[in-house]
């Protein structure tokens, strides 16, 4: 899609808003776009709409580790089927990108006598994710709730603790980075959405890291569609309604288990798809979602779903607007 801006300086988020719900929600449709709170999403929603959301857990996944003597910091992406990590290894402290000399059988040595051995890149073809063997008693999930924190980029420039990064919905942790879609809703605003008739089911897909390169579409994930979620979906098409996913977690998922009718199985284990012109949504008819920066592979999906116009006339208007960009800034209602 040709949605190319600059994010100018300052619209960054760089804390945690005072309210979760309080953040400002720009609603983009057919029929122009409106501005409001979070709290009002269910304002814009319908009886008998569908609003999906991800219960993965944040991980705290950064660490301080030794390099050869090197200090630096590693990021535990996804765990692999056979207990290997993907792992990203960025100089210590808050970095712009990746070391970019990595080799293999590397050892990376981590707190209380732990370490991992560097292996291949993972997937193959890219230089930033590694596959690397843990050497760790009690395991990565353990080691990391001990001595892990949240990943953190440049723009967020003080450690906030863990709960700041989970959503309401988190229940299952194994994402590196919060699913962030999430995190405007409280309590309140699912009270009010079923109140509304507005039906909210789960799904579950563990997030990688998001520091992807200009262009580098996503890396594999994990992810598990429930059957009373793919019934809940199959049956509010069927009715009509709309099915609005929270963040581009969600959508990948539904539509990773979506038929080439839009219907919806049950189902879990990776996905690599890549949603975009090539391969536009079947299922998901609305989105919920942050601001996702320039050059973002995001961007692709989301347009896959509302369509290139209604994306970059939201953009624009974000922008104009200064609205606030990342995890913890603005949202965004798509419905195209």
């Amino acid at each position: 899609m040709a949605l190319d801006f600059i994010l100018p300086a300052g619209l960054e988020a760089a804390e945690p808003p005072p309210s979760r719900d309080g953040v400002r929600l720009l609603v983009a449709s057919a029929d122009g776009v409106r501005h409001a709170r979070f709290d009002q999403l269910g304002e814009f929603l319908a009886a008998g709409d569908l609003v999906v959301v991800n219960t993965s857990a944040t991980l705290p996944a950064a660490v301080t580790a030794d390099r050869a003597g090197v200090p630096v910091e590693v990021h535990f992406s996804a765990e692999l089927d056979d207990g290997a990590w993907v792992i990203e290894v960025r100089p210590a402290g808050v970095s712009a990108g990746p070391v970019t000399d990595l080799r293999p059988c590397e050892v990376i040595t981590l707190d209380a006598g732990a370490a991992l051995i560097v292996g291949e890149p993972q997937p193959a073809g890219q230089v930033r994710l590694w596959r690397a063997r843990p050497r760790i008693d009690g395991g990565v999930s353990a080691f990391l709730a001990r001595h892990g924190r949240p990943i953190r980029y440049a723009y967020v420039p003080r450690q906030w603790p863990l709960p700041e990064y989970q959503t309401v919905f988190a229940r299952e942790p194994g994402s590196a980075e919060m699913p962030s879609a999430g995190r405007p809703f409280t309590a309140q605003v699912v009270t009010d959405l079923i109140t509304r008739g507005v039906a909210v089911a789960p799904i579950v897909l563990h997030t990688g890291v998001s520091s992807q390169e200009p262009g580098e579409p996503p890396q594999p994930e994990r992810f598990r569609v429930p059957p009373a979620t793919a019934r809940l979906v199959n049956s509010t098409r069927q009715a009509g309604g709309r099915v609005i996913a929270v963040g581009t977690t969600v959508t990948r998922a539904l539509e990773s288990a979506a038929d080439p009718d839009g219907s919806v199985r049950a189902g879990h284990g990776w996905t690599d798809l890549v949603l975009g012109p090539s391969r536009p949504a079947r299922v998901v008819t609305g989105l919920v979602t942050g601001w996702h920066a320039p050059g973002a592979s995001h961007l692709a999906l989301l347009a896959a779903v509302a369509g290139s116009g209604l994306v970059e006339r939201a953009y624009a208007e974000a922008v104009r607007q200064e609205y606030l960009w990342h995890e913890f800034g603005d949202s965004c209602l798509l419905l195209p």
